[in-house]
This record gives structure tokens, sequence and C-alpha cells, in this order.
């Protein structure tokens, strides 16, 4: 689902107030994804983002992402949430899914998970 919701008006210090002429997309995704392992340098657990939100996604990540394509969201399984980024992976998007919140919501390797991002503005 992508959705227009906050107006924003860019005021000269370079910050930004709500209500101004300026509209900048807000994307709310839910999507189930299965959770993975990598184990490279930095070990860590991800859910990857499906081909059509990860392309709502890019169409707002100029707007958000503060480098190297990484977009900051607001993310939740279950009743646990929490923020992280999302990485860029093979044209996609990927999770990273805390250890704090597998623990919380009893999460392994190979679960098909529910999750809910909601892109940080």
């Amino acid at each position: 689902m992508f959705r227009n919701s906050r107006t924003w008006d860019v005021q000269p210090s370079g910050r930004s107030r709500v209500g101004g002429p300026h509209t900048l997309p807000v994307v709310d995704l839910q999507f189930s994804g299965e959770v993975w392992f990598w184990r490279g340098p930095s070990p860590f657990h991800f859910i990857t983002v499906p081909d059509d939100e990860s392309a709502q996604l890019e169409d707002v990540s100029s707007l958000v992402s503060y480098g190297w394509g990484m977009i900051p969201v607001s993310a939740k399984i279950g009743r646990t949430g929490w923020t992280t980024s999302l990485f860029p992976k093979d044209g996609g998007y990927i999770v990273p899914v805390k250890a704090i919140v597998r623990g919380a919501e009893g999460l392994d390797v190979g679960d098909v998970v529910t999750i809910r991002l909601t892109v940080a503005t």
C-alpha cells in the first residue's frame, strides 16, 4: 500500500515542518517473508522484501535514504516493534531482524512471518 498522507514545508534552515505545500510520500507495507541467516563477517538474520514492495520503496528512496541506498524504517513483527534500516540487495531490499526481536517473537531461521514496515520520514 502506498499513500501520500503528510505534507512538509521545507524551511530555509533545511528543517521541515508538517503542513506546507510539499508532499512527502509515506510508505506503509505489510508482507510475509522467511527469516534467513547470513554468515558473513558480521552474521545477521534478515527477511527479504518482495519485488512489488521493493519497487514502492525504490520510488521514495531518494527522498529518505541517508546514503548507500539504506532506507530508515519502523518495523513490527507480532507485538514487537523496532527501528532499523533496509539494506539494498540484488535490486531489492532486505530487513535486518535484531536478536531481541527474534527472541521476543520466538523466531528461527526458516520461519515465515508477517512484517509491517513504515518508512521513517
